[in-house]
């Protein structure tokens, strides 16, 4: 059966790749961003890639309005929507008391509220039918905020808790709905060639570093399965138990290291830096779905297997803890036999 999804944030990063898994697929796909030249190369390449068709939508995910419409035509189009992957976000690069308020607004609008726009526009039609997958593309940060990022880890803390009041919800009202988010670790993308930053030098993932593909197939995988909730990553799971077992500690660290690991040794010149807070990136000049750190990024998650494999894996457990106990118990009857 041709599925129906919806990619936000699609025209580069994480929402790119994403795009081309489902293209792969022979999916129907709408994808969702600011960016024209960005969308125009997505398009072709989920065309290319064997998409069953391919409608684009130059949406800002913070006009709730505009979210919905884009939603509405699809169901127009092809009936319904069976997947819906927020990932469209902005952030700002700086110490919290250099970002001003419209700032810290400007990133909640994109990446907490344009989730939450997202999410209420698939709802809208999902639970008329009773059925859908809707993956919130997190990360690390959202349960572990770190130096020069505090709008985009509150942003992303947001999304967290709205996500465990709604799931709670579709369990009662809507349980074929099924509700994901994938929190990601630091991933190769455009957004740190065109991120607001005040920092001085260039900005980059705290390492070690991911391929968007590692993020993509996270996604994909949990739209698939409706899992509550997906690691990816070995540094996402440190953090989460960092956090967990040695808060105080980590804000030590952070402080000692945060601002040095996001940036590499490259100065930047302010007066030339384009961002995409306010105007896409990627509006002239297609920047596809991997930044500048290719040569450091993985495109292999040892935690993403285990996290994905967990049925298999809980049988070899059992199966071990079953051997080992005829094991033993063949020789306690050997023992009495002598």
């Amino acid at each position: 059966m041709t599925r129906t999804v919806v990619v936000t944030g699609a025209s580069a990063g994480v929402g790119r790749a994403v795009a081309h898994a489902y293209a792969a697929r022979g999916a129907r796909l709408a994808l969702l961003a600011r960016g024209e030249a960005g969308l125009a190369a997505a398009e072709r390449e989920c065309r290319r890639r064997g998409a069953a068709d391919v409608r684009v939508y130059r949406v800002d995910v913070a006009d709730a309005g505009a979210v919905q419409q884009a939603a509405d035509d699809v169901v127009h189009r092809w009936g319904g929507i069976d997947v819906w992957i927020n990932n469209a976000m902005v952030s700002v690069f700086a110490p919290a008391w250099e970002i001003p308020a419209r700032e810290f607004r400007r990133v909640t609008e994109v990446t907490y509220l344009g989730t939450v726009h997202g999410t209420l526009a698939a709802l809208r039609h999902m639970r008329a039918h009773g059925q859908g997958a809707i993956v919130q593309v997190g990360s690390a940060l959202a349960y572990r905020g770190i130096p020069l990022q505090s709008a985009y880890c509150a942003s992303k803390h947001a999304v967290q808790g709205f996500n465990d009041s709604l799931r709670a919800e579709l369990l009662r009202e809507s349980p074929g709905v099924k509700l994901s988010m994938v929190q990601l670790p630091a991933v190769n993308t455009p957004q740190f060639s065109w991120v607001r930053t005040r920092l001085p030098r260039h900005p980059q993932p705290v390492p070690p570093i991911f391929t968007p593909e590692v993020a993509a197939r996270a996604i994909v995988w949990a739209a698939d399965h409706g899992t509550r909730e997906l690691n990816v990553g070995g540094p996402t799971w440190r953090a989460r138990l960092g956090d967990i077992l040695i808060p105080g500690l980590l804000d030590r660290k952070l402080a000692r290291d945060g601002y040095d690991s996001q940036q590499t040794g490259a100065t930047i010149d302010p007066t030339t830096w384009r961002d995409n807070l306010d105007h896409p990136g990627d509006e002239d000049r297609d920047r596809g779905a991997a930044g500048v750190f290719a040569e450091r990024a993985r495109d292999r998650s040892a935690a993403l297997w285990v996290g994905t494999h967990k049925p298999a894996l809980s049988g070899v457990a059992l199966a071990g803890v079953a051997l080992a106990g005829v094991a033993l118990a063949l020789t306690a009857v050997a023992r009495r036999l002598r």
